[in-house]
């Protein structure tokens, strides 16, 4: 059987708020969810958190997990990304690991363990719903599956699919 990890980046923020742009963006995606969520997980940045409750709150279902928040999923350079996506000219992960080898070796390490605790934390068949960061979110997955996945613009995202062949990856609009 398969848990499943629905991996968000959180909508358009002024600072750590969402804009009325990124309120109404999340409310429109979590009017489309599919929902039967049974955990929700936010990074801990006011910003992701607004996101879900937003998402949330136009799926109008309860979650039984509630949400919970996964600092593992948050980097703790955030300022070394910006300069190395500035050094790289891109959002690519692949760019931004030839801009700074150790930061991406190293917090992919540290978020993809995160990423890995939220799966462990789900139930067989069991689905999440996590909002975070670009290029965070693309770093976590890379670190848990190896696999490079491209940027993820504000409010996509990845389906993280694991079971007993490993793991999948299904790009979300």
């Amino acid at each position: 059987m398969a848990r499943y990890v629905e991996l968000r980046r959180h909508t358009d923020a002024d600072g750590d708020i969402l804009t009325q742009e990124g309120v109404r963006a999340a409310t429109e995606i979590g009017a489309r969810l599919r929902g039967d969520y049974d955990l929700f997980v936010s990074t801990g940045a006011q910003r992701a958190t607004q996101t879900l409750a937003c998402f949330l709150a136009a799926l109008g279902e309860r979650v039984g997990g509630g949400v919970i928040v996964e600092t593992g999923l948050r980097s703790g350079s955030e300022e070394r990304w910006r300069e190395a996506y500035e050094k790289a000219g891109s959002g690519e992960l692949d760019a931004l690991r030839s801009a700074d080898p150790e930061l991406v070796a190293e917090d992919s390490a540290t978020l993809g363990a995160a990423l890995g605790r939220v799966v462990d934390a789900l139930a067989d068949g069991g689905r999440a719903l996590v909002v975070g960061h670009s290029p965070t979110n693309e770093a976590a997955v890379f670190g848990l599956t190896g696999e490079i996945v491209g940027p993820i613009s504000k409010g996509a995202g990845v389906l993280l699919i694991a079971d007993d062949q490993g793991f999948r990856l299904e790009t979300l609009d």
